[in-house]
């Protein structure tokens, strides 16, 4: 009753369970890790273990997902998410700017950090960004990737034992990383994050305001990032780059190792 009372009615953000892995005295950076869609902060471990020891880290679970709380009647959208981001960045009484970089889902969290609280951010760094552009003309015979994938989520969403069930086949057989974890428990959380935050979302517009660095990292193998969409933004944007793996959607394999080193040289450079 509190709890509803405090965060439903209230609005009061919750605070985030959240893992301080390298701390110093001394920091040259703070970086903030946040997970993409079904997964909890565990996902950067491999990330975090090629990091120097004088980066400060910190990893989040998102609300809905980890050990964070799980409301059943909250939207998953990046607003809630960045609120809550923001809550745990000043319970953890942290110096800003710091460096964000997020996965798939936490990417679009990652952007509405930036839109949300400027002063806060120093750059961003986005794996596997799903930027989807909202377009009511396109053809029908000649549909944009971001349509085709855009059904695909709305049909899973409408279907989620369904997805249940391919989800539990895809974790038995080691297809998605092993952070991963959706079952009836946690389900309504990721479905109402797909919906709210991916589905319908508005990041690929509000990513074009943002001034400050900004560095994209895609694997050639992923099949649900737009690749077009990417390119537009690194054409138009002097702050935005866009780097090429051979990997697929997850953190892991060469993806790791182009994120640490990404990070790392944001961090050398003075961003």
């Amino acid at each position: 009753m509190f709890d509803t009372i405090t965060h439903r009615w209230l609005r009061v953000p919750y605070t985030l369970y959240s893992r301080i892995l390298k701390s110093t005295k001394k920091p040259v950076a703070t970086v903030l890790f946040i997970h993409g869609i079904g997964n909890s902060g565990e996902v950067w471990n491999e990330v975090i273990d090629k990091l120097p020891s004088n980066i400060k880290v910190v990893t989040i679970d998102l609300l809905g997902f980890g050990q964070s709380p799980r409301p059943s009647w909250e939207v998953y959208g990046v607003k809630t998410q960045a609120r809550s981001v923001l809550a745990t960045f000043l319970a953890l009484r942290l110096r800003g700017p710091i460096i964000i970089v997020g996965h798939s889902l936490g990417a679009l969290v990652a952007v509405e950090i930036a839109r949300r609280y400027p002063l806060v951010v120093r750059s961003l760094i986005l794996c596997s960004p799903p930027f989807y552009q909202l377009r009511d003309d396109e053809k029908k015979f000649l549909p944009r990737g971001d349509v085709v994938l855009r059904n695909i989520y709305k049909t899973a969403s409408q279907h989620p034992e369904q997805f249940l069930q391919v989800a539990s086949i895809a974790m038995r057989y080691k297809l998605i990383n092993n952070v991963f974890n959706v079952n009836k428990d946690n389900v309504d959380s990721y479905m109402s994050a797909l919906e709210a935050a991916i589905i319908n979302q508005t990041s690929f517009d509000d990513v074009k305001k943002l001034k400050l660095p900004i560095h994209i990292i895609r694997g050639t193998l992923d099949p649900v990032v737009v690749v077009r969409n990417l390119d537009e933004l690194q054409r138009d944007k002097d702050n935005i780059r866009v780097s090429a793996v051979i990997a697929g959607h997850e953190v892991k394999g060469r993806m790791v190792k182009a994120v640490a080193d990404a990070i790392q040289q944001a961090t050398s450079v003075g961003l």
